[in-house]
């Protein structure tokens, strides 16, 4: 932004204020205000002109950072950090308006990212050292934004501060103090010059008549264009507003703006959140998308036929407890709910996060999901306890009671998939494509063959344990699944800060052996080893070898019948 304009735009279309047509009626009375009036209009303005202008600091420092990011973002692929640098001062300096204006980034020794500056300036270092363990000490006290004032020799500059956590940089917007001083004095003598020969009377008169009918016009359009700076629609307050046309129209806007933000609101519990805000700010949706890595959670609900059989067209009120705590649970971990298919849901998660964060808020909404539905089993347990104090459950409420007790699985895989919009242009769908969405499914399947509540793969564990150590990973089975060739390792994924964790890691150390001497060949230690364990889980392998040896050519792989 090279220059303020002098209108507000649309695109590229100027809104001319209706006040600025009418005022060239009253130019003339303008033209004999008062001298000491005006000058003291000039002081208020120029105040109201720093609080813009740092406003305006704020905006492009924001624009600064978006840019920071996106560049960055860019570098993690090229790896050509000079070139997102320059592109990032190129950035900067196109917000610049005074002499000195300058953009600038370092780190938290001072060491300069970019610099860049209207007068050629060049600058190796940040050496105001006072301003740098002020920076330093109010980003460790977990302030990482904010106003500051430094001088590196050309003077007392004056900005505006944000912490970059990618760069790992402060990025500063910055003018020099004195321009603004100069521009002030300048601004002064000019209009010194010109209200000499303004008189009282007819400015008077003039302010009064345009606040008397623009007043209400400026408050509606000032809140429009707020609305359409920030994408938000908004109520507009008319309640002092007089009763004209102007008031009609805000309060026909008011109505409009009702109606699409209930359409909104119902439209983001129908769609993931990623989708509604992508309409939002491009005012359409299209057919498209793109391969993806992502990670992908399955939670499906045992024996639902049997509770669907028992509980009749109750069990929507069922689903509906349960589905409650599950989506929260999972948009707790900033995951999005790809599908609900009857008694099972998809997640997504990875299209907020990067890196292998997204496996461990899986595992995180994996548990919370596990932790809801225990928690619903021990109020249905406490509200039995209470009225068998008074009588006996009879056998109907016997059954439904066995019915509302519901218990998930939850498996879990990641990996490349399709993620984006398919269908057609009268009706589409977000969805994700691919074969790791299937193991995910293939992977709850399994938890009631093992009784364990949690599966993951290999993916999910070796993304895990780079990012925390919270969750210990053990291994369950080396297994073919239906339709695969090869044999897949599946875990569990113990947390370590709930109570009775070491206990279970204990066990699940002896059925690490166990699964040793199963992998060898090795049955008959494998039996000993597996009873010692004292697990659910090690009924699946004494059940599957029971009294015989390793079948010859024994790999370690089972292969399961089912999906």
């Amino acid at each position: 932004m090279a220059r303020k304009k002098l209108f507000q735009y649309v695109g590229k279309t100027p809104i001319i204020p209706i006040s600025a047509k009418i005022l060239t009626i009253f130019i003339i009375l303008l033209l004999l205000s008062n001298f000491m009036t005006n000058l003291l209009s000039i002081n208020l303005s120029q105040k109201q002109k720093n609080v813009l202008t740092n406003q305006l600091l704020v905006n492009e420092l924001k624009e600064m950072y978006i840019t920071a990011g996106n560049q960055y973002q860019i570098y993690s692929y090229s790896k050509n950090k000079d070139e997102c640098i320059e592109a990032l001062k190129k950035s900067a300096a196109s917000t610049f308006t005074m002499d000195n204006s300058c953009a600038l980034a370092f780190d938290r020794t001072g060491k300069i990212l970019f610099f860049t500056s209207n007068n050629g300036r060049t600058l190796d270092s940040f050496n105001d050292k006072e301003v740098l363990d002020k920076l330093n000490k109010d980003f460790d006290e977990g302030i990482n934004q904010g106003s500051v004032s430094f001088d590196f020799g050309a003077g007392e500059y004056f900005g505006i501060y944000k912490y970059h956590n990618d760069w790992n940089c402060f990025i500063v917007r910055a003018e020099l103090r004195s321009d603004t001083k100069r521009e002030m004095y300048t601004v002064i003598l000019i209009s010194a010059a010109i209200i000499f020969g303004l008189t009282i009377v007819f400015l008077f008169v003039g302010l009064i008549v345009m606040n008397k009918i623009f007043g209400n016009v400026k408050a509606i359009t000032k809140k429009l264009y707020d609305m359409q700076e920030r994408q938000q629609l908004e109520v507009i307050n008319i309640d002092d507003a007089p009763n004209d046309d102007i008031t009609y129209l805000a309060a026909s806007f008011n109505s409009l703006s009702v109606s699409v933000n209930n359409l909104l609101t119902t439209f983001r519990k129908f769609v993931s959140k990623d989708v509604v805000n992508k309409a939002y700010s491009n005012h359409a949706i299209s057919l498209e998308g793109n391969q993806r890595e992502l990670t992908m959670l399955f939670s499906d609900i045992k024996s639902f036929t049997y509770r669907t059989e028992t509980l009749g067209n109750e069990i929507i009120d069922v689903l509906n407890v349960h589905y409650n705590k599950v989506i929260h649970a999972v948009h707790e971990a900033t995951g999005v709910v790809g599908s609900i298919i009857g008694d099972a849901i998809l997640a997504v998660f990875g299209t907020e996060l990067s890196n292998a964060e997204k496996s461990v808020k899986s595992i995180d909404a994996a548990w919370a999901i596990t932790n809801a539905t225990a928690e619903l089993r021990e109020k249905m347990a406490e509200r039995r306890a209470v009225i068998e104090k008074k009588r006996k459950l009879t056998a109907s409420e016997l059954r439904v009671y066995e019915a509302v007790l519901l218990d998930v699985g939850v498996g879990i895989d990641g990996g490349t998939v399709f993620y984006g919009n398919i269908g057609s242009d009268e009706h589409m769908a977000n969805t994700v494509i691919g074969d790791n969405v299937n193991s995910a499914s293939r992977l709850e399947g399994l938890t009631r063959v093992y009784h364990l509540p949690v599966i993951v793969s290999d993916y999910i564990k070796k993304e895990s344990e780079t990012v925390t150590d919270r969750y210990k990973f053990f291994e369950i089975d080396t297994v073919q699944v239906k339709g695969k060739t090869e044999g897949k390792k599946i875990f569990f994924p113990m947390d370590t800060e709930v109570e009775g964790s070491e206990e279970l890691e204990e066990k699940f150390k002896v059925f690490a052996d166990a699964l040793k001497a199963y992998y060898k060949g090795d049955w008959s230690k494998a039996r000993k080893l597996f009873k010692q364990a004292d697990m659910e889980v090690c009924e699946v392998f004494l059940e599957r070898m029971g009294r015989k040896s390793a079948p010859a050519k024994w790999s370690g792989i089972w292969t399961m019948t089912t999906k």
